[in-house]
């Protein structure tokens, strides 16, 4: 029987930053979306620009996983 095959942690870091990038564009996309609306709701509009910043941040951090530091 073959064991099924484990994913390092590097690669779970790139599919959960794949995952947040796509996130990060669909909120982007509602935004804009709200914005266009004769009466956008300004309730609604901040809690998704602070969920579209942490992931955001969520991302940068990876990405700092991800990126080897070189020192010059």
């Amino acid at each position: 029987m073959n064991a099924p095959m484990e994913l390092k942690s590097e690669d779970v870091l790139r599919i959960e930053l794949e995952v947040f990038r796509s996130e990060h564009r669909d909120l982007d996309a509602a935004i804009q979306a709200l914005e266009t609306t004769p009466a956008p709701d300004a309730l609604q509009l901040r809690r998704l620009k602070k969920k579209k910043l942490q992931l955001r941040d969520r991302i940068a951090r990876i990405e700092d996983l991800l990126t080897p530091d070189i020192i010059a």
